[in-house]
């Protein structure tokens, strides 16, 4: 019996990239903040490049509560997404150049969305990583933190419950 030769790593890695790409580009907001994903093997890092549009208050200044808690929500989104993509993505099922067409899978619907505001987030970079406590066939929840120049100092976190979308068949 012959075994199939695996593709090459650059094949699978390319076709992870295009998948997150076409992943993000969906998500208007995300563009509208400009954020980024930085993708490590199945582990995602979101990036909230500094804007000065992003300013809540300039008197501190510091980033605006409302962009801080869309960037903890889009990352729960993205990540949990990119969780429930990563098998297919990774065996060749999903086909990227369809989801690069704009055919992307359905996005899990926002429950609720807790923030907890532990500093202020000053105007510099800001990073955010989601990690998906529960996830089932209609349920999920995801837990995401948000941090500057220190992971271990955090500037907000966020527990998050989502409805997941109808898969076919």
């Amino acid at each position: 019996m012959t075994r199939k030769t695996p593709e090459p790593i650059q094949v699978v890695k390319q076709r992870r990239d295009a998948a997150l790409r076409a992943l993000v580009e969906g998500v208007p907001y995300a563009q509208f903040l400009g954020i980024r994903f930085d993708r490590r093997g199945d582990e995602l890092t979101a990036e909230l490049g500094f804007d000065d549009k992003l300013i809540g208050n300039p008197y501190l200044p510091a980033i605006h509560g409302g962009v801080t808690a869309a960037f903890l929500e889009v990352t729960a989104i993205i990540g949990l997404s990119w969780s429930m993509m990563w098998e297919g993505v990774e065996s060749g099922r999903i086909d990227v150049a369809s989801l690069e067409e704009g055919k992307l899978p359905r996005l899990p619907k926002t429950i609720d969305f807790t923030v907890d505001y532990l500093r202020s987030g000053l105007p510099r970079d800001s990073y955010a990583r989601a990690h998906v406590t529960r996830s089932g066939r209609r349920y999920a929840s995801v837990h995401t933190y948000a941090w500057q120049d220190n992971h271990d100092r955090p500037i907000a976190q966020a527990t998050g419950h989502f409805l997941m979308p109808r898969t076919d068949g």
